[in-house]
């Protein structure tokens, strides 16, 4: 029965997921106040919409890992963070860099106040000019007309069951 047991706890342990390892601070402070920095401006790919600083998720322990291992390595903030784009795309950073690939990221807001504003300005030209008074002359011949039709009934047709 003991072997059973064991053969299960060794089973059970292999097919585990191994735990993550906890983020360990850079032993410089000015280092790790760099990686730090860092750590807020990268997006983790796991949750989108959070930094790697707040990112529970394996895989933002292992960006911090990464970017900790490069500020030690004397790598500078833009060669970090470009080797990231490389790994995950513009994506990855919360201010992604002016380009052809985030063209529509930098300029669609103000392309959608555009086209909001072109549709309200359409609508309003072409909403209907008020009818301008009748003259004397108009008055007259409607008081006339008005005068030669029959009474009609001022009841509706559908009041009647």
């Amino acid at each position: 029965m003991r072997r059973l047991l064991l053969i299960v706890a060794v089973a059970l342990m292999a097919f585990a997921e191994p735990a993550a390892a906890p983020d360990r601070p850079l032993p410089d402070p000015a280092q790790e106040a760099r990686a730090q920095a860092l750590f807020r401006d990268i997006r983790c790919v796991v949750c989108q919409h959070e930094s790697i600083a707040d990112s529970p998720a394996g895989i933002a322990a292992d960006m911090r890992r990464l970017v900790r291992d490069e500020v030690a390595a004397g790598r500078s903030d833009s060669e970090i963070e470009a080797g990231l784009v490389r790994r995950y795309g513009d994506y990855v950073l919360f201010r992604p860099p002016f380009n052809a690939g985030t063209l529509m990221l930098w300029l669609g807001p103000f392309l959608v106040v555009l086209v909001a504003g072109g549709v309200l300005l359409t609508t309003l030209r072409r909403r209907p000019a008020e009818a301008a008074p009748l003259t004397a002359a108009e008055e007259a011949a409607l008081e006339k007309r008005l005068a030669e039709r029959p009474d009609l009934d001022a009841s509706s047709p559908h009041d009647h069951p």
